[in-house]
């Protein structure tokens, strides 16, 4: 009996300790948003947000330029693009987001990754890179006018046939697609793809990617978004506003799904014995909650073991050597970045409450003045 209210004190005193520690780094978690502070330097514009909301919280403001380390690279940004990543964390959503990015406000209050332009100087141990060189990459901050960037990182020269605005929409979407292709879905020679979800930043990579590795693609998208998707080369393309591709007879290796507009028993009709479904995103501003859209994998992680077709997802990891692959590709000619609309740098606000909509066609370029 005493060493059962021992162990039940204890269980209570964790639990209580646990929620205190919890309360304590909500209510300690800020930034330095509105505060008065040195300026070590020369200002630039950029787009900044001290709360967690809609696009209303973002500000275009001065903020101190940042100053290269010794194995660091400042670019002078030309342009950058938007991703559902810029308003899951604008939102702070789903919640378990806020983990990372700070539980009451964002820890960091810069916003974009997404970035192309020219290096303007470069740390006293850099090797790849001089002032002048024409760079695209990805990195925390990207909506402004200055990025620092380590050598080491996502940075990769900018292929010489692209503009800036064509390069800064390449490396979270593009290398979502690559890597889920060919990394988590092994995408070979003669295989039958769909993507669903073509017309979208994700989407027109991938349609372009899978035929760089010889699959016979299928791309799903809306009328209005038909012709494009067959322009960039797509060998097919359903229109689900007239077709349910999921009650279709034609059996796919690999399903790339961008959307997640169906469940994963419905994909499995339409998935070969040994296919491959891979779930890359899905959801929307108002699909918030704890875990929000990240529902989708376990749901995969669940069914895998169970049924013989691979049902999974991943998340993109920007890296030197994959830039460098994509780079590859633009300079043959094999993809083409599709761009949608530009929004100038003070005007990023309305550019992601059009991503938030979820009518893009290819990517939402910011064009950095």
């Amino acid at each position: 009996m005493v060493l059962k209210r021992i162990l039940g004190w204890s269980a209570g005193a964790i639990a209580v300790a646990l929620l205190a520690a919890f309360l304590l780094a909500y209510w300690t978690s800020g930034n330095t948003c509105g505060r008065p502070g040195a300026v070590h330097g020369a200002l630039m514009k950029a787009i900044i947000y001290c709360d967690y909301g809609s696009a209303d919280v973002l500000k275009f403001a001065d903020i101190e330029k940042p100053t290269p380390t010794e194995d660091q690279v400042l670019v002078r940004v030309h342009a950058a693009s938007v991703n559902p990543l810029d308003w899951h964390y604008m939102r702070g959503t789903p919640s378990i987001v806020r983990l990372s990015a700070g539980l009451r406000k964002p820890s960091e209050v810069r916003l974009g990754v997404d970035y192309a332009g020219t290096v303007e100087a470069v740390g006293s141990r850099v090797k790849q890179f001089k002032p002048g060189d024409e760079v695209f990459g990805g990195r925390d901050g990207a909506f402004a006018q200055y990025v620092v960037a380590r050598e080491d990182r996502a940075i990769a020269l900018k292929p010489a046939s692209l503009t800036f605005e064509q390069a800064a929409a390449v490396p979270i979407a593009a290398i979502t697609a690559l890597q889920g292709l060919r990394d988590t879905g092994k995408v070979q020679a003669g295989q039958k793809v769909l993507i669903n979800g073509a017309s979208g930043g994700v989407g027109t990579f991938a349609v372009q990617i899978a035929k760089s590795f010889g699959a016979e693609v299928t791309g799903v998208t809306s009328t209005k978004n038909v012709a494009m998707v067959q322009s960039i080369g797509a060998d097919h393309v359903i229109d689900y506003t007239r077709t349910d591709y999921t009650q279709g007879a034609e059996p796919y290796d690999l399903i790339f799904d961008c959307v997640g507009n169906r469940t994963l028993l419905e994909n499995r009709q339409v998935l070969k014995p040994k296919g491959v479904y891979i779930g890359i995103g899905g959801g929307g501003p108002s699909e918030g909650g704890l875990i929000g859209p990240l529902i989708g994998p376990i749901k995969e992680f669940m069914l895998s073991p169970f049924v013989s077709q691979k049902f999974v997802t991943f998340f993109a990891q920007l890296t030197k050597q994959d830039l460098t692959v994509l780079s590859n590709l633009m300079q043959s000619g094999k993809v083409t970045p599709v761009i949608d609309r530009r929004y100038k740098l003070s005007d990023t606000a309305d550019a992601i409450r059009y991503l938030e909509a979820g009518h893009a066609r290819g990517k939402v370029v910011i064009t950095v003045e």
